[in-house]
């Protein structure tokens, strides 16, 4: 699809300043470590690019004093100049965009913005793997361009892929959603497209948080540095462990952040079973693990689970903590190896892994210049590329909630003037959610709609809190007058944000008061554009025939109304599909966000959570979005038995066939894949891109979810035509269950493969294989 004059914003002026202060950025930086100007620190073996990388590590940790190493155990670390090393951040952001949270990202001068993509959620929202990975192409390059103009680090602490467990989470927006399986391939390809793909080489280093189990920050009097989250083994294999799992070892992220909760009464930066058991034993990450800021120290004096400081920081290190974002490692290691609770040989393990990285990024490789990605700089920082894809990322995260009698697209002929109404409706920075940082420039929905047709703009309330009916009567008026009207309403900031949990799943204030009254009084179509990065219980829309098309448009980034009238008015063909449940706010009225729980209760008259346990009723279902086409499924091809091969000495009538179900370390799982071959058929008028989602519903039984995503790919397919795709899905990773004792197994018997309405069962047998 062409951009168009109309949907790109033009290039902002800061850009042009960029290009002209390219000369001053002619000067390179000089290097963080090993500067060949300094024939003395040149010459240690640690710069030496031709020896291993263990052994220039092991070189540089050698001739380092204690009070040196432990001052290198936190994320300001110090210089070491008699070594010629520099000091470091560790901390910046890239959630969606270089973010300026975090002291390591500096806007300004050359750098006065970085392009801004949707929020996460937003992203998510396409099921389009590829881009997720373009997205992280973009991001890097900006971000080592600013690292080479001296204004930001390398290691960026993204992306959040914990799961969307309660709808009231309001950082629920900085993740992919509630699916375990589609957080965890976000996480792999956003990791991909950030880190690179030059062998061992980094282009930056990114990290997955906050493991684990992490998704509570303010609600009802318990906040995120109070909460211990008691989970069940099942639920932490099945859901919570399952992106982070996938970050590593299909991503293979650099780093792991530990979160600020308790997991059944252990801090998770003081769980050796957590970090150095599972993410670094299990997993293998290659990389460090880093605490979530001050963790360390709030679990020290807020959740007073060590006496003294000193246990605290030999408990976090020795549970696997490589670096500290905060001072406590720093002020505390030291004495706690002078008291005997620390060897200075695990500070040492701590430092080989986080200098490690730095070595993978080319820190101590000498001259940046001269380095791969060292020509980065101003120039290649919001190019019009750059700014492009945040656009087309925008328009296939929004997602079509309802179009009842063909309302959408607007017309051009009939619908010549518009009321764009809302407090959103000319919505800038709103529009990048959280951890974002300065944007290219914006285009909001009412520029976005300026640029199809003449508007009529009133915003209905003065803010998304829309606490009075002040404005109200401009606002019924303007769509009195207008051939269509839109309300761009919603959430924001104020609303939902990291330690701002929301209370409820309406509307905030009288925005659905100022809905229902403009719609009645419009005399044309009324669409209800809604942004926010959770759900909203929006029934009484979908339910008023007066307003015939709601969209949701998440947090679309700095481009995000470009892309929202590009989809009102038919130049793109909406294609996202929602990657959370919207339920009616009865479903939190009597639920505890501190449950954790995920599985449904009758006894307890618990409902579940998520797509995968809750059966009850929802106001939109995960994986819900329309499109202005029809899309219609043929399974051309696929197995109706697939067999599940045993280790030979394995028999099935010990605990490797249980309940008929075999444990997956049992099974050779190498290449044991389920294959399908899907026609997917554009019987409509309009091109378009379908988002086509594979679901199982393994064998009935506790473990077992009633359906859970194992697929999901993306195919253009032109109007009245018909393309054949092909999916492989692998049968230890996605068509197994956990049982609960937290061990992962494969159902025997017949499981059901949905994709729409089509249906397919495939049997999975055992058989056990000779040695």
């Amino acid at each position: 699809m062409g951009i168009g004059s109309l949907t790109l914003p033009s290039p902002p002026q800061f850009v042009i300043l960029s290009l002209l202060l390219l000369c001053a950025f002619g000067e390179a930086v000089d290097p963080f470590a090993c500067d060949p100007k300094d024939a003395v620190t040149a010459g240690f073996p640690f710069c030496k690019v031709s020896m291993p990388m263990s052994d220039r590590v092991n070189d540089l940790v050698g001739r380092l004093t204690l009070q040196e190493k432990v001052r290198l155990l936190i994320n300001g670390a110090a210089p070491i100049p008699r070594l010629g090393i520099k000091g470091y951040e560790w901390w910046s952001e890239a959630l969606h965009g270089v973010s300026d949270v975090g002291p390591g990202t500096k806007f300004g001068g050359a750098f006065p913005g970085a392009t801004s993509f949707p929020q996460v959620i937003s992203t998510a929202a396409s099921f389009n793997a590829t881009l997720w990975e373009a997205i992280g192409r973009v991001v890097s390059d900006e971000a080592r361009a600013m690292y080479n103009g001296g204004s930001a680090g390398l290691t960026y602490w993204s992306p959040n892929v914990n799961i969307f467990r309660d709808p009231r989470w309001g950082r629920g927006q900085e993740t992919p959603g509630e699916d375990p399986v589609l957080a965890g391939t976000y996480a792999a390809y956003y990791v991909k497209g950030l880190q690179g793909n030059d062998g061992d080489r980094l282009k930056v280093a990114a990290c997955c948080k906050h493991f684990t189990a992490y998704d509570l920050d303010n609600w009802n009097g318990v906040d995120r540095f109070h909460f211990n989250a008691q989970v069940s083994k099942q639920d932490i294999e099945d859901t919570f462990d399952v992106p982070f799992k996938m970050c590593v070892q299909d991503g293979n992220v650099a780093s792991v952040m530990c979160s600020y909760n308790e997991v059944n009464g252990v801090p998770t930066c003081a769980d050796p079973n957590l970090l150095r058991n599972t993410v670094r034993g299990q997993w293998k990450l290659d990389g460090y693990i880093v605490s979530d800021c001050d963790s360390v120290g709030v679990f020290y004096n807020t959740q007073h689970y060590t006496t003294t400081p000193e246990q605290a920081a030999a408990d976090a290190i020795k549970a696997g903590l490589d670096l500290d974002c905060g001072p406590f490692l720093a002020q505390h290691s030291e004495d706690a190896v002078k008291q005997g609770l620390l060897n200075e040989v695990d500070i040492n393990n701590a430092l080989v892994n986080t200098l490690r990285v730095q070595m993978r990024l080319g820190m101590f490789d000498g001259e940046p210049s001269v380095q791969p990605f060292g020509k980065l700089g101003p120039k290649d920082v919001c190019t019009p590329s750059n700014q492009e894809l945040a656009l087309e990322a925008a328009r296939q995260g929004i997602v079509l909630l309802k179009n009842s009698g063909v309302s959408l697209p607007l017309s051009h002929r009939r619908h010549r003037t518009v009321a764009v109404i809302g407090p959103n409706s000319d919505a800038t920075v709103s529009m990048i959610g959280n951890y974002a940082g300065v944007a290219c420039g914006y285009t909001s929905p009412l520029q976005g709609i300026g640029s199809y047709v003449k508007t009529i703009h009133q915003l209905g309330c003065a803010n998304v809190a829309c606490r009075d009916d002040k404005l109200f009567s401009a606002a019924i008026d303007a769509a009195r007058q207008a051939d269509a009207t839109v309300l761009v309403m919603g959430l924001d900031q104020s609303i939902e944000a990291e330690f701002r949990d929301r209370t409820g799943l309406l509307l905030p204030g009288r925005q659905q008061e100022l809905v229902s009254k403009v719609a009645k009084a419009s005399k044309g179509p009324t669409v209800l554009v809604l942004m926010s990065g959770g759900p909203i219980d929006v029934s009484f829309a979908k339910n008023d025939p007066r307003i015939g098309a709601i969209l949701w448009a998440g947090y679309p980034g700095q481009a995000g109304g470009a892309a929202i009238a590009d989809v009102l008015y038919g130049t793109t063909n909406p294609g996202g599909k929602l990657p959370m449940t919207w339920y009616p706010q009865d479903y939190v009225s009597n639920l505890a966000m501190t449950d954790m729980a995920m599985r449904s209760s009758r006894r307890r008259n618990y409902p579940g959570r998520t797509y995968r346990f809750y059966k009850g009723p929802v106001v939109y279902p995960f994986a819900h979005g329309l499109s202005y086409t029809n899309f219609v499924h043929t399974i051309v091809n696929a197995p109706h038995v697939v067999t599940v091969p045993l280790d030979g000495h394995r028999r099935s009538g010990n605990a490797t066939v249980l309940g008929k179900a075999i444990k997956v370390n049992h099974a050779r799982c190498n290449k044991l894949s389920l294959g399908l071959q899907v026609n997917v058929k554009n019987t409509g008028s309009k091109d378009g891109t379908h988002t086509m989602l594979v679901f199982s519903t393994p064998p009935a039984g506790h473990w077992a979810p009633s359906k859970q995503l194992v697929a999901f790919v993306k195919v253009y397919v032109p109007a009245r035509s018909e393309q054949q795709v092909g999916i492989s899905i692998h049968v230890c990773k996605f068509l197994s269950v956990v049982d609960r004792s937290g061990v992962r197994r494969i159902p025997i018997g017949l499981h059901r493969i949905h994709i729409g309405d089509v249906k397919h069962s495939v049997s999975l047998e055992a058989a056990t294989l000779g040695v």
